[in-house]
């Protein structure tokens, strides 16, 4: 089997039943999603393998697979697609110019199963995988997967039948079960826990900005949203949670279902692990203009925060908000080697000298473990209210 570039108009663009266009054709999404230099170069095809939309048959949820050599655990990853006890799928997986074997797997793989469609592209990148492999895919739905990951078979058909019961909901997660070592990978056992907190929206929407709030290869989202909202942004920064602010800023509203239906491994190549986009300064900075438009809408004393923390790690976190034009008034410390003093200019006080409720904004940038929830009982106690009187943004 050979790969053929050829020019064509992806899947998703198209009216089954209806032929191919003769030339070459685009869309604002197609070319918002694959980028002008991959339409002009065309998109890269596996020839032979039946795809689903060619052979008749529209699936109801697209699995958008990235694959960067991966051949090691890319096996069990499909294998685990191909069990769902919800067979309306199509699996779209873009080889990312692998260097191992991995789209000799792929190849195997689809001459088995003639729903999952393998693409082969050069290297360019998570965010370039992502647009091409949504663009080409053909279903409403589109779930995600990465290629060392695991879902549970029921995992296509509870998040189906959770967006398909309740219209109103754009994206559905689930709890995810941590594959990785939790002594070795303490932190990323201790987000996966946190996360699993989170299920309905408004705890989702609550805690958006400590974190990314959900775990990208567990949702499943309704396509529409690409169209009006925008695809995944290429940058210095984490493209899923990115995605998440500004769909959560559009008012998109997210659920999770209360089961472990995915297993997130942690391998040592995971990009969260090497790159710098996924570095804590990347996060804290794709935040800021979220965040500061977020307290524009809610804040009673904008631009004027309190925050909570005056140590240069804190300091130098916030650093992002200050700006997008927040200022702060005052911190706060726990510790007494600061309190009384003047850093910046601003005073900083201890908790028992927080303003009056009702008459400041606390803002929260401490994320030891421990300290958010330590800090939330303490606002609360003194009658501040989340969301309306603070917000915890690490």
């Amino acid at each position: 089997m050979e790969v053929t570039t050829v020019h064509a108009t992806p899947a998703c663009l198209l009216r089954v039943g209806r032929p191919a266009p003769s030339r070459p054709t685009s869309s604002p999404l197609l070319e918002e999603m694959v980028g002008t230099a991959d339409r002009a170069e065309t998109i890269t095809r596996l020839a032979g393998i039946p795809g689903t939309v060619r052979a008749g048959r529209v699936p109801r949820i697209s699995v958008v697979m990235p694959v960067y050599s991966a051949a090691e655990t890319l096996p069990a990853a499909l294998e685990s697609v191909m069990a769902q006890t919800d067979a309306a799928w199509e699996l779209v997986a873009i080889d990312d110019g692998s260097e191992d074997a991995s789209w000799t797997v792929l190849q195997t793989y689809a001459r088995r199963d003639g729903r999952i469609r393998p693409i082969r592209t050069p290297h360019r990148g998570l965010v370039a995988a992502l647009n091409l492999g949504v663009a080409v895919s053909a279903a409403p739905l589109i779930a995600r997967l990465d290629a060392d990951d695991l879902c549970r078979p029921e995992r296509l058909a509870r998040q189906r039948g959770h967006l398909e019961a309740r219209p109103e909901v754009g994206l559905v997660g689930c709890h995810v079960e941590f594959g990785g070592d939790p002594v070795r990978s303490a932190g990323y056992a201790r987000h996966v826990a946190w996360t699993n907190t989170l299920t309905t929206h408004e705890a989702i929407a609550g805690g958006r900005f400590v974190e990314s709030p959900i775990v990208h290869p567990s949702v499943m989202y309704r396509r529409e949203l690409l169209a009006r909202l925008g695809p995944y942004r290429a940058g210095d920064f984490p493209e899923d949670y990115e995605l998440w602010l500004r769909w959560l800023e559009a008012g998109v509203r997210m659920e999770k279902v209360p089961e472990p239906l995915l297993v997130w491994q942690d391998g040592p190549g995971r990009l969260s692990r090497t790159d710098r986009r996924y570095a804590e300064t990347a996060f804290f900075r794709v935040k800021a203009g979220y965040l500061a438009r977020w307290l524009a809408r809610h804040n009673r004393h904008h631009p004027e925060i309190v925050l909570w923390g005056a140590g240069r790690i804190t300091r130098q976190r916030a650093g992002p908000l200050a700006r997008e034009g927040i200022v702060v008034r005052a911190f706060v410390d726990i510790d007494p080697r600061k309190v009384g003093r003047r850093i910046d200019g601003r005073p900083v006080i201890a908790p028992d000298g927080l303003p009056r409720a009702g008459t400041a904004f606390v803002v929260s940038y401490v994320s030891s473990a421990g300290a958010r929830e330590q800090i939330a009982r303490t606002l609360d106690a003194a009658g501040y209210r989340a969301g309306v009187d603070y917000v915890l943004a690490a």
